[in-house]
């Protein structure tokens, strides 16, 4: 892409504010999206007997497409966009997500997904990154030097509305995420450090009321603590699959755990990476998501405006978390759980929920000129001293 310095046009200022380094590594993650989906997908398909190998082939390449068409687009929109946008997106996602309990398909004893023609909609992906926006937002709102807005109160009622919801599907791991990402943002605003250790025992004490409550919560512990317990099959392929991976993996093509593992182009594409292109390539998606999350926060940390440094906070908590869950949890680090790695694990609502979050935080980085403390309202425009610059 060549944009003049002087382009005022929405792409040419969105070409010189956006951080491009940001967006090359998200855009290199959708890349790795594609070539595992063509490694794992036919396989499965095949083997659980579906009209064609590569039907998961080409509904994520399309659900990938849109993603990066979604994202880019939702990076375009001003830090006031960002904010109309999620509050949009939140009362819709919260509404769908209240339909699950009613209305849902139930899978494995949970109710998260609203048949939807060719989509499986999990409303739940979407409600992570829009709740992140929307209690930055209120929290910031609370903080304003005479606000009369109860922001905190709110984004916490909020929350417990969301976690209610949650539970009743019951989706404990969303939920934890969710509480982590909430919890950081109050950290980062200023959060008293007794409040810190009275919220860090309520969570501690929330642990073990889903140990307690919910059987299948139990079961992944316990197969976690003692892999003899239970049935633990999928973990121990995932494992044997790194193992025969070695350094530079098998080959494309040439991996066997596909061939075993029911979650291979989804919970356990990880592992799929691992054996067939080693323990390099691993490394690999692994700085990525590293890279993308440290220089999000690194670019916070010049940060003036509350409401951008917290919503930025909460998307790169989200996005960061979800990713180490996904990797830990195949390596045997952390009990298992059904959590996608982003953009590279097979799920349509994931994959453009992932969209959109990292979308509002490219919108959100982007350099702005003219911003002041508290001020979400700027445009982002080029610096004047590159304005005079030529044509590149």
């Amino acid at each position: 892409m060549a944009f003049s310095r002087a382009d005022t046009s929405v792409l040419g200022r969105w070409w010189w504010t956006v951080d491009r380094w940001t967006l090359a590594a998200l855009l290199a993650l959708i890349g790795f999206g594609y070539i595992m989906m063509l490694a794992a997908s036919p396989a499965v398909a095949e083997r659980i007997g579906a009209s064609s190998r590569n039907m998961f082939f080409f509904k994520q390449v399309a659900y990938l497409m849109m993603a990066a068409v979604l994202m880019i687009t939702v990076s375009l929109l001003s830090p006031r966009g960002v904010r109309r946008f999620a509050l949009a997106g939140f009362a819709i996602a919260l509404v769908l997500t209240a339909a699950t309990l009613v209305v849902g398909v139930e899978i494995k004893g949970a109710r998260r997904w609203l048949p939807i023609p060719f989509l499986s909609l999990q409303p739940s992906e979407f409600l992570k990154p829009f709740f992140a926006v929307v209690a930055a937002w209120l929290i910031a709102e609370g903080r304003m030097p005479g606000s009369r807005v109860w922001g905190a109160c709110i984004a916490l009622g909020l929350f417990l509305v969301v976690g209610a919801i949650l539970k009743g599907q019951p989706d404990i791991g969303m939920l934890l995420v969710v509480s982590a990402v909430f919890f950081a943002q109050f950290f980062v605003a200023g959060m008293n450090m007794f409040l810190v250790g009275a919220v860090g025992g309520v969570g501690i004490a929330g642990a073990a009321g889903a140990y307690l409550l919910f059987p299948h919560v139990q079961s992944r512990v316990q197969r976690f603590l003692d892999p003899a317990s239970g049935d633990s099959y999928q973990v121990n392929v995932a494992l044997e699959a790194f193992a025969n991976g070695g350094l530079l993996g098998r080959g494309p093509g040439e991996g066997r755990v596909k061939n075993v593992l029911p979650d291979a182009h989804a919970d356990f594409v990880f592992a799929v990476a691992g054996e067939e292109f080693g323990m390099v390539i691993c490394l690999v998606i692994l700085g990525l998501f590293a890279f993308i999350v440290v220089r999000g926060l690194a670019r916070l940390l010049s940060e003036t405006d509350l409401f951008v440094m917290l919503a930025g906070t909460g998307l790169l908590t989200q996005f960061g978390l979800q990713a180490f869950v996904n990797m830990a949890s195949t390596l045997h680090l952390i009990p298992t759980k059904g959590m996608t790695l982003p953009f590279v694990s097979y799920g349509g609502s994931s994959v453009l929920a992932i969209a959109m979050g990292m979308g509002m935080l490219l919108a959100l980085t982007r350099r702005r000129v003219g911003a002041r403390s508290g001020d979400s309202t700027a445009d982002h425009s080029p610096a004047p001293a590159l304005a005079a610059g030529g044509a590149r």
